[in-house]
């Protein structure tokens, strides 16, 4: 039996999800940044509902509507916010990303995604995890796109991709009038290679030249660097 991973205000069941808790999304829930607290979040692909979980957790006004494709996975999100503080303002609902957009009226002043990343080619033969995590099941043109008509005028899209794909998916944000507001590179150590990119997109163009940050995840196994326990003091149990 896996046992629920624990954070300081929630714990997340997540033996039900092909994809369990992972540093990505912890990154992605605690660098995420808005000027001021969104009136409403969208969580694209919500897996467990830990970044939907952590966005409650920082906002605490906001409303967040989570969505997940995988039916398994959505019913274990839907269980992780019943146990929660917070279950009166988060919901979640068993839809692919485009069926969303499609029908949804509703515009998000925050929207946060850590998306299907590995190329077609490298599937495994777990069909729930391949739909978890591969881009044929929601190309970055189809997430941008989607974005780009539910943000609202002032929001912000705040998401996590792998270092090489960074060139790519700014171009096709750009395409459709989403501008770079932050990038921060992640690397697990000092001397490994860049990882992931965390980008922040808005609709207004930026003034002046785009100032790249870095944040190194560990100094050794398992002892943290400076940078990255600030970041994820106030959610996990060991900062």
């Amino acid at each position: 039996m896996l046992e629920p991973f624990k954070f300081k205000q929630f714990s997340v069941e997540q033996n039900l999800c092909a994809m369990k808790i992972g540093t990505d999304a912890v990154l992605l829930g605690a660098w995420s940044n808005p000027t001021k607290e969104p009136e409403s979040i969208l969580d694209i692909g919500t897996g467990t509902g830990l970044i939907a979980l952590m966005m409650a957790q920082r906002f605490r006004e906001s409303d967040i509507d989570a969505i997940e494709i995988d039916e398994p996975a959505c019913q274990q999100a839907q269980e992780n916010f019943e146990r929660s503080w917070w279950t009166n303002r988060l919901s979640v609902s068993q839809v692919s990303f485009q069926d969303f957009v499609k029908s949804s009226t509703n515009q998000y002043d925050l929207i946060i995604s850590n998306p299907p990343y590995f190329p077609d080619g490298q599937k495994s033969t777990d069909d729930q995890r391949n739909l978890a995590r591969f881009t044929d099941a929601l190309p970055f043109e189809e997430l941008l796109l989607g974005v780009e008509k539910l943000l609202s005028k002032d929001g912000l899209f705040a998401v996590i991709i792998p270092y090489q794909e960074e060139e790519e998916f700014l171009k096709i944000a750009n395409n459709n009038q989403l501008f770079t507001n932050r990038i921060t590179h992640t690397k697990g150590t000092k001397n490994a290679a860049i990882k992931r990119s965390l980008i922040e997109l808005s609709r207004q163009e930026p003034f002046g030249k785009l100032k790249v940050d870095e944040l190194i995840i560990e100094i050794s196994r398992h002892q943290y660097t400076e940078g990255y326990t600030e970041l994820t003091k106030e959610f996990y149990l060991h900062m």
